[in-house]
């Protein structure tokens, strides 16, 4: 029991540090084709920090989800722009 006391108080401060991650919708060009989103995917998921990413095609947008003490959104929009998918972030 001690051991799991002292394990929870140890703990608890990092968890009071960690960022609450964000949530940034990118709008991405020239995708063109089938395999142009899993280019973007990946391309974003370098970026450290990066937890999550979805892009869908139909409406030409990556939505990213990060760790804002890590990545910021000019790193994602340079990510993509230098896989030849140039981005901007929707307001």
């Amino acid at each position: 029991m001690r051991k799991l006391l002292l394990a929870a108080l140890v703990a608890l401060p990092l968890t009071t540090l960690a960022a609450t991650p964000k949530t940034v919708e990118l709008s991405v060009q020239n995708m063109s084709c089938e395999l142009c989103p899993l280019t973007v995917k990946k391309s974003l998921e370098k970026v450290p920090g990066v937890s999550a990413v979805k892009v869908d095609f139909d409406y030409k947008t990556a939505t990213v989800s990060y760790d804002a003490d890590k990545a910021q959104p000019e790193a994602l929009t340079k990510a993509t722009t230098n896989a030849g998918y140039p981005s901007t972030v929707r307001k």
